[in-house]
């Protein structure tokens, strides 16, 4: 927003010229919601403790986690107002890839509210129930893989962008899916975040490694929209993604703001409010980026963790809970 208020004021004071390399944008982006993310956590945690909408913990888990009884864990909001704010003011609210992005961040992140709200306020221990989580999130990568399918993007050379993702560490190998790849994007953004939903169980651990992922992409997503430097490494032209690298470092410089709070001893946690929101925009970015597989080896700890989660959930279904 600011970009289109003061960027047009350099003609007159040479100062606001700053506003049209990306590289300062960024950096003021992920400096505004670190201090957003900041600000916010105390405030919110003393409210949610007042109103005990505070994490329950079930008496059969171990007892290393009793300690987290009475944690609050809808930190996401923090979170999500950081990534906001710090984007809204300093990226190109008109770029596509931005507001593709921040709709990803806003829906997920209802839908997780919504699950928190449960669990914590109404004292649903299940909250909102699996299969309709998967449905709205199912829901909600359809309707963003339907955009990015139709949205026409070319690079200089021609090749038609949409249906194709690059293969990581090789020249100029592309995998085309045709009409598949809007099931292929559906199962890595409902994939991404439920793997970071699924890793938020200690502290610090999603944090962290959503922490990590924002500022890769952060690099990526300013390389992709420079042709000069796409032509040097061999990867995807994207023009225009550059702006993206500005949502990335929002992302960055919020988790890095929130993990103050939710580094041990937890004072916080992001909940589902924060996990899927924060999921499904890696999975948004890669996919808009054409690094699905990049998330996939970049995300190795969160792809790991989510398995092991589900291995053992089959395991003591399958075993009525034996050790």
């Amino acid at each position: 927003m600011l970009y289109y208020i003061l960027y047009p004021l350099a003609k007159k004071y040479i100062v606001f010229n700053l506003f049209r390399y990306i590289t300062f944008r960024l950096a003021m982006a992920a400096t505004t919601s670190f201090l957003v993310s900041v600000f916010l956590c105390s405030p919110l945690i003393k409210y949610l403790k007042k109103r005990h909408w505070v994490t329950k913990i079930r008496e059969d888990v171990p007892q290393r986690h009793q300690g987290k009884k009475g944690t609050p864990t809808m930190g996401g909001l923090v979170i999500i107002a950081g990534v906001l704010m710090g984007t809204i003011l300093w990226a190109k609210i008109g770029n596509p890839y931005i507001i593709l992005s921040l709709v990803s961040v806003v829906l997920a992140g209802a839908m997780g509210f919504v699950d928190d709200y449960l669990k914590d306020v109404k004292h649903k221990p299940k909250g909102l129930l699996a299969r309709y989580k998967l449905y709205g999130q199912f829901i909600l990568a359809f309707a963003i893989s339907i955009m990015i399918y139709l949205y026409p993007l070319k690079t200089p050379s021609g090749l038609d962008l949409r249906t194709i993702t690059e293969v990581p560490f090789l020249k100029n190998l592309y995998i085309n899916m045709g009409i598949g790849y809007i099931l292929f994007t559906m199962l890595v953004i409902v994939g991404a975040s439920n793997a970071v939903n699924l890793s938020d169980g200690l502290d610090g651990l999603a944090a962290g490694l959503v922490g990590i992922l924002a500022a890769t992409f952060t690099v990526v997503a300013y390389v992709s929209g420079r042709q000069d430097f796409t032509a040097y490494l061999n990867i995807i032209y994207l023009p225009g993604s550059g702006e993206l690298s500005i949502f990335c470092a929002s992302m960055a410089g919020a988790i890095l703001g929130f993990l103050w709070y939710n580094s041990y001893p937890a004072e916080i946690f992001m909940g589902d409010t924060g996990a899927l929101s924060m999921g499904a925009a890696l999975g948004v970015i890669a996919v808009i980026l054409k690094k699905e597989f990049m998330l996939l080896i970049a995300g190795f700890v969160l792809v790991a963790e989510a398995l092991s989660v589900i291995l053992q959930v089959i395991y003591f279904k399958r075993t009525g809970g034996k050790r």
